[in-house]
């Protein structure tokens, strides 16, 4: 597939563009700086400009796109990864514009040329857990895609609104439009991370205990661009396994006591549920913190 991946120059992103070049896909990298990864096509621009948006994806890639003299390919799908992380970075309203306006303008975009598979980077933080002002607990464990979506901060808040976006787009088109609530991203060398985790679990408490190894996260985007017939969806990309040394329902019982359990917390099992990944997508981890040599 020829797919515009947008903030691939970033934590997750670089690691997933990298992974979808591996598996044959055509990537064109559209970001504020270059990634510079081999077999991976970079334009910059700005995601909050819809000229900018319409004009990479109506452009050429790379000087060898000329020589067919067929004009300029389409797309086949984008990936939009772009946006300000986090809260503290900028100010809350510059993050809610750039998150929010941003994520509209790709959809609008695709709506117009009709590009038929969307993937939206959504996020963990939308569950209102871990950017709460002092202490907040989920409804009920493991957190899965059903669970309530109420955050008080503005990085969540224009998370909900992109799948809410999103959402109506999809209803518009009939596109497949698919948004990814992406864990705590893990890169590779992150790992002694986990040595931390281990003897301080609390520290996982707002992020519901769970990660998401960046070229697993690879796989989860792969595995959507594949998918069809699903219409509009909402997945929680994570790991299988909590982030921390405890049995799951320990972690439960210790961190957040009198929440309900509504599902499976056998062994190491995730409060933070992958059950649908694995089910409508087919998303098998490959990386196991506990695999990892010298934590």
């Amino acid at each position: 597939m020829r797919i515009l991946f947008t903030g691939g120059s970033g934590k997750a992103g670089r690691h997933v563009t990298r992974y979808l070049r591996d598996q044959g896909h055509h990537v064109v990298n559209f970001d504020k700086v270059p990634l510079g990864a081999e077999g991976i096509d970079d334009i910059t621009g700005d995601i909050t400009d819809l000229g900018q948006v319409m004009s990479v994806l109506t452009g050429y890639a790379n000087f060898s796109e000329l020589e067919p003299g067929t004009g300029v390919p389409s797309y086949d799908a984008i990936v939009h990864f772009a946006a300000v992380p986090r809260i503290l970075l900028t100010s809350d309203n510059e993050c809610f514009r750039v998150n929010a306006m941003g994520t509209y303008n790709m959809l609008e975009a695709a709506a117009k040329l009709g590009i038929d598979k969307v993937i939206v980077a959504s996020s963990e933080t939308t569950y209102g857990v871990c950017f709460a002002d002092g202490r907040a607990d989920p409804d009920y464990v493991p957190v899965d895609e059903d669970h309530p979506t109420l955050p008080e901060d503005s990085y969540a808040l224009s998370k909900v609104v992109n799948e809410r976006t999103a959402e109506s787009f999809q209803k518009r088109t009939g596109a497949e439009i698919y948004a990814l609530r992406i864990g705590n991203v893990i890169e590779p060398d992150e790992y002694d991370m986990f040595a931390d985790f281990r003897e301080n679990p609390g520290l996982r408490r707002r992020n519901i205990f769970n990660y998401i190894d960046a070229r697993d996260l690879g796989q989860i985007v792969d595995l959507c661009l594949k998918a069809r017939g699903l219409g509009y969806q909402v997945f929680n990309a994570a790991n299988d396994d909590n982030g921390v040394d405890m049995p799951a329902r320990e972690v439960a019982e210790q961190f957040f006591p009198g929440v309900p359990v509504k599902g499976d917390l056998a062994g190491d099992a995730s409060l933070y549920s992958n059950r649908k990944a694995q089910e409508m997508l087919g998303f098998r981890q490959a990386h196991n913190w506990r695999d990892a040599e010298g934590i």
